[in-house]
C-alpha cells in the first residue's frame, strides 16, 4: 500500500505525485461505492434505514470516517462509517443481514475487476510509459486496493462484514457472543493490524482473486 510503497522507494518525484493522487480518487470512488451498496441492499430487502440516515448515495461525505480512511492511505485496510440497519425490518433477518453485508466486499471485488479490465485494454492500445502509469492507478492502487480491502471485510471478525455473513451460517449464540463482546473484539482487530500478524494470509487471499480475474483477461499475475 501507500505506506510499503514509500518506504521501498518510488522512481520518480511525477510517480509519487501520480500515486498520492490516485490514492485521493480511490478514496473518494471506493468508500461511497462500498458503503452505498451496503445500503442499497438494505433498501431493496426491505429496509429503509439507511435512506432515511442518508447513506442511499455516493457522497464521500456521508461515508468519510477520518481514521478509517486513513487507515486505507497508509496499510490498504481501513473502513469507512457503518451503515446503520434495521434488521428487523427484514422478511429474513439473517439472510438479509447477511446479503446487506455481502454487499459492499463484493462492490469492491467489481471494482478491482474493473479496474484490470482497463488496464488490459490500456495494455493492448497504449505505449510503455502510459502502460507504466496505468499499472501504477489501476493495479497497485485501484484493483490493490480494492481486493485487500474486499478480503479483510470478508473476515468473521466484528465490526467487519464477515461477521455479518458468517452469522447467518452459525449458530446464534456465537453472533450473540461476538455482539456481547464486539468492544474487546475490535481491540484485539486492531492489534492483529498493527502487528503485520494479518499481513501475509490477507495478501495470499488477495493474490489469489487477482491471478483468478488477470486470468478472465489473459494477463499474467500482476499482484
Amino acid at each position: 500500500m501507500l505506506w510499503s510503497v514509500l518506504g521501498g522507494g518510488i522512481g520518480s518525484f511525477g510517480e509519487l505525485l501520480f500515486l498520492l493522487f490516485g490514492y485521493i480518487i480511490l478514496l473518494g470512488v471506493m468508500i461511497p461505492l462500498h458503503e452505498a451498496a451496503h445500503a442499497w441492499a438494505a433498501v431493496k430487502l426491505g429496509d429503509a434505514t439507511p435512506k432515511w440516515h442518508g447513506r442511499l448515495t455516493l457522497n464521500p461525505l456521508a461515508h468519510f470516517d477520518p481514521i478509517g480512511s486513513l487507515m486505507i492511505l497508509l496499510f490498504g485496510i481501513g473502513y469507512a462509517k457503518p451503515v446503520p440497519v434495521n434488521p428487523y425490518n427484514f422478511r429474513n433477518r439473517r439472510r438479509d443481514m447477511a446479503l446487506t453485508a455481502l454487499a459492499g466486499p463484493l462492490s469492491n471485488i467489481a471494482m478491482a475487476t474493473l479496474s484490470i479490465a482497463l488496464f488490459r485494454i490500456v495494455s493492448i492500445f497504449a505505449n510503455g510509459v502510459i502502460v507504466g502509469y496505468a499499472y501504477i492507478l489501476l493495479i497497485n492502487v485501484f484493483a490493490s486496493v480494492n481486493l485487500s480491502l474486499a478480503v479483510f471485510n470478508l473476515l468473521p471478525i466484528p465490526p467487519l462484514d464477515g461477521s455479518r455473513i458468517f452469522g447467518a451460517l452459525l449458530p446464534e449464540k456465537w453472533t450473540y457472543w461476538m455482539d456481547q463482546y464486539h468492544q474487546y473484539v475490535r481491540i484485539a482487530l486492531l492489534l492483529l493490524i498493527v502487528t503485520d500478524v494479518l499481513d501475509w494470509p490477507l495478501y495470499f487471499l488477495t493474490r489469489v482473486i487477482g491471478n483468478a480475474v488477470c486470468m478472465l483477461f489473459r494477463l499474467p499475475n500482476l499482484f
